[in-house]
């Protein structure tokens, strides 16, 4: 790799820049002293970059401690092996920018400090290179930083990604995407103020070039409750206040809105409405911009802010009893702008507010309906409303974001990287059942990364039989079962009392959780007035009565405690502890006569189980004779087998048939689970003598069906590139120095392209085509003076290009061979027949990709057995006459010079293996 050095206009320091590690050659009175810097600094070195490498790594301590020294010093990423760490900083640390990327693209993983970007690449380049479909989990609690880290790495790929044919218009509309589905589906939370309330897996798809041409996105659970409540210090959706504050005057006339939030009863019961690290208005220029790039019409859009007008008209819509306490819309300037809004009539719209239509047997009644339930019903509107434009949204920006070319052959070679951008972890004081649904999305996904990490880790090295300390860990998987197991989960037993005829409430709900899964050691309940106290206390009564008046909140001149009484001086003070006891007391009842069912039916059990006592005696004999004679069985079946080990290199008879069909079931039942698992795997178990050759059978059918699913599987493309290693292989493996330096690196098809080629020499080919093409260092014969050629291959000869006309021309047919030293220089000689009149001699080249070039020459002119690898010195004809000899010597660095016996001196690297 060559090195570009700076001197610096004082004359003291030389700078020499490497592409990824810089150094300094600093010079003083010692000398020059060389000191290699890394490419990470100081302040990168803070605390340990990968808790892998954490000394006391079992310490949950030292893991927090870690995480805190990083973030003073503003490092925010820390790995755990492949996984990243994230502490989010809520302010921008200027770690994102066009310079960031350039540094971590294309760099190994632990080459440059954590990052995202690291992240965002190691991914990029498995996909491209393995060819396989890859997926991104993002998971942590509310405000961690999920969506602003989704954002930064598609805003990576945008960026550093090749360009598609069609140009840049999908990584815009993948961009600006966000935008458009944050105002629509995240909200100010307590915890954060863009809060996603809805769970995104978006698709980018790549072609074969590594270009992003399309996505898809699918969204799970939003939060529709959120729509028409908010909890205190909470916002409603984005778009609302966005519309509001930044929506111009003539269309808000037009949609009968006013600017200020407090007027609308949907903005206002968070209290809120106004946040001073939140611009609204901004924010929708931002978001009107993004829905044109994502084709958006006008009228679409108009359609959209009417919908989103009309759920603050729903949430406007007041109701009053008449005299036979039915529901009726008292605010009709709101009616008649939904009528207009939603395109509906009026007279529906009232009807399906105030009204429940019931269809029995073929007949239609309609039902009035109360205050409470007309509320109801407006607040599932709105939010129905809400819910299926949100969908048709997330529709419409797909048919956006899907690939134009979806019909043609090169689409099947596309593959996908997902991204996975769900709401965090939160748990509230109250929590709702969407919070429930969240927290249980969220444990869901906390198993799936403990299955693919640490479990199945273990159980690896268990398999492999390796030796390792076992890192103790939280397995959620019984929080899971609790949640979602059948017949016995939270969610199976709300569905069956939902389901049961009768009233169902939320008493008889959480009994039924009661009697179904009480002892479960992470159900924890609250009963009777203190759950401290109830239903057993096993310490001192004195105790349990302190502790139930702290838990009722007596103030200490409220009550006073005897030896065995208590005094309580106010009146209103044991009211009050009344009325507590008699909200109480009917659940308790409940209680007390599941109890007592419960006594009843345990001496119901009881003379079952007596009976079944009876049964089971009798049973176990039963049991007991047919075990004798499995017994039997077994030793008869032994001394078959015993009797046939004996006689197994005997020819078969019945003594020893039944051991030699047994030996034969039992190899084939074992070489069904011992398969090689691919054609570099050369195992195969031993068989039996008897099975030798159907053994050899088998291995040959076997690797047979291996090879072909294997041929089948790989593109011509990799072929030819697999056909061309394995002649460099075949050619240099062992024998030159720099061949294990091209071993990971793949070979290219052509390393000059068309324009790169004058015209006049194209033109001089004629209709010959150029299979490969490299800039190349020509040495004169006589003075070995360098000069700048390119060297092209054609299918029948190889021409040397200077410039615009063709130097040299060489047929393969007097093309001899090719020499080319041991060493890791880069020079090579091309052979000519020296009866050809129309060259001049051999021809000494120099290839910055000698491998790669040496290996196409070889196959294009068929001459893979003429390439000799010489070590000391290589003789070529220099002229008529005369011939040149080049001297090869290690060293320390490569240097090519004209040496005082006219020879050509290289000294190049002797690198350490081959």
């Amino acid at each position: 790799m060559a090195l570009q050095v700076e001197l610096i206009p004082t004359g003291e320091i030389i700078r020499v820049v490497h592409p990824h590690r810089p150094c300094k050659l600093a010079l003083g009175s010692d000398g020059v002293r060389v000191t290699m810097e890394s490419a990470l600094t100081a302040r990168d070195r803070v605390g340990v970059q990968d808790f892998v490498l954490l000394e006391n790594f079992t310490s949950e301590a030292a893991f927090i401690e870690n995480l805190r020294r990083r973030f003073r010093e503003n490092l925010i990423y820390t790995y755990i092996g492949p996984v990243l760490v994230s502490v989010n900083p809520y302010r921008d640390l200027q770690i994102y920018s066009r310079q960031h990327m350039e540094r971590y693209r294309g760099v190994s993983f632990y080459e440059v400090p954590p990052h995202l970007f690291a992240v965002a690449d190691t991914v990029y380049r498995a996909l491209r290179t393995e060819r396989r479909d890859q997926a991104v989990m993002i998971s942590g609690e509310s405000g961690a930083g999920k969506t602003e880290a989704t954002k930064r790495l598609l805003q990576f790929y945008a960026e550093t990604c090749p360009a598609p044919e069609r140009g840049g218009a999908v990584r815009d509309r993948l961009l600006q995407s966000n935008p458009v589905l944050e105002a629509f589906g995240n909200a100010k939370t307590l915890r954060n103020d863009n809060s996603s309330r809805f769970g995104k897996y978006m698709d980018v798809q790549f072609d074969f070039k590594g270009a992003p041409v399309g996505g898809h996105i699918l969204s799970y659970l939003l939060e529709k409750s959120r729509v028409v409540h908010q909890n205190h210090g909470e916002r409603n959706f984005h778009v609302f206040y966005q519309l509001l504050e930044g929506g111009e005057e003539e269309t808000l006339r037009r949609l009968g809105l006013e600017r200020n939030p407090q007027s609308y009863l949907y903005l206002v019961k968070g209290q809120c409405a106004k946040v001073s690290s939140i611009n609204d208005k901004s924010d929708w220029k931002v978001v009107r911009k993004a829905l044109t790039v994502i084709d958006f019409t006008e009228d679409e859009v108009e359609d959209l802010l009417s919908i989103v007008a009309s759920v603050l008209h729903l949430g406007n819509i007041h109701f009053a009893a008449d005299e036979e306490s039915n529901a009726q819309v008292t605010t009709e300037n709101q009616l008649k702008y939904l009528t207009r809004l939603l395109g509906v009539e009026g007279s529906t719209l009232r009807e399906a507010l105030t009204h429940r239509k019931i269809i029995a047997k073929g007949e239609e009644l309609l039902s009035p309906l109360n205050l409470e339930q007309a509320a109801y019903v407006r607040d599932a509107l709105a939010k129905a409303v809400y819910s299926r434009t949100f969908t048709w949204l997330v529709r419409k920006i797909n048919r956006s974001l899907a690939s134009k070319d979806a019909e043609s052959p090169s689409w099947r070679s596309t593959t996908v990287l997902g991204l996975l951008d769900i709401y965090g972890f939160e748990v509230f004081q109250h929590n709702s059942f969407e919070q429930f649904c969240i927290n249980y999305c969220n444990e869901k996904l906390q198993q799936l990364f403990i299955e693919l990490t640490l479990k199945s880790e273990q159980e690896e090295y268990e398999a492999e039989g390796i030796a390792w300390e076992p890192v103790q860990y939280f397995n959620n998987k019984i929080i899971c079962d609790l949640v979602e197991e059948k017949f016995k989960g939270i969610i199976s037993i709300l569905d069956e009392e939902c389901l049961r005829p009768g009233e169902a409430t939320d008493m008889t709900f959480l009994e039924k959780l009661e009697d179904t899964i009480k002892h479960h050691p992470h159900f924890l309940t609250y009963k009777s007035l203190c759950p401290e106290t109830w239903p057993t206390w096993t310490g001192r009564p004195q105790d349990g009565v302190a502790v139930l008046v702290r838990h009722l909140g007596y103030k200490p001149e409220e009550y006073k405690m005897g030896r065995t009484k208590i005094f309580i001086r106010f009146p209103k003070t044991l009211f009050a502890t009344e009325d507590a006891l008699e909200v109480r007391r009917q659940s308790l009842a409940t209680k007390i006569q599941a109890a007592w069912r419960g006594f009843h039916w345990r001496q119901k059990f009881l003379r079952v189980k007596r009976s079944a006592i009876c049964i089971q005696s009798w049973w176990r004999g039963t049991l007991g004779r047919r075990k004798a004679a499995k017994r039997k069985w077994a030793a008869q079946t032994i001394r078959k087998l015993i009797r046939g080990f004996i006689l197994r290199h005997t020819p078969r008879c019945p003594e020893n048939a039944f051991f030699l069909d047994h030996v034969r079931t039992s190899f084939l039942l074992n070489l069904r689970r011992q398969l090689p698992r691919n054609v570099l795997d050369t195992s195969w178990p031993t068989p039996p003598p008897a099975l030798r050759e159907a053994s050899e059978l088998l291995r040959e059918l076997c690797m047979k069906n291996m090879v072909w699913k294997y041929c089948r599987s790989i593109s011509p493309e990799w072929k030819q590139q697999l056909q061309q290693k394995a002649v460099a292989s075949e050619i240099f493996k062992g024998k030159k120095d720099n061949y294990p330096q091209s071993v990971p690196r793949l070979f290219i098809s052509t390393r000059l392209g068309t324009d790169e080629i004058s015209p006049k020499v194209l033109q001089a080919l004629g209709s010959e085509p150029i299979q490969y093409a490299v800039p190349v260092v020509k040495y004169d014969r006589k003075g070995y003076k360098p000069r700048s050629r390119q060297l092209l291959l054609t299918p029948s000869a190889v021409v040397i290009v200077e410039d615009a006309r063709v130097k040299q021309r060489i047929d393969y047919t007097n093309l001899t061979g090719i020499s080319v030293s041991s060493l890791s220089d880069s020079l090579f000689v091309l052979h000519v027949q020296r009866e050809d009149n129309k060259q001049k001699g051999d021809v000494v080249l120099q290839s910055d990709h000698v491998i790669e070039t040496l290996t196409k020459t070889a196959l294009s002119a068929d001459r893979v057995n003429n390439i000799n690898i010489n070590q000391g010195s290589i003789t070529f004809a220099g002229g008529p006459g005369r011939d040149g000899i080049i001297d090869f010597t290690p060293g320390s660095e490569l240097l090519i010079t004209k040496a005082k016996n006219g020879h050509l001196a290289v000294v190049a690297p002797r690198l350490n293996s081959r």
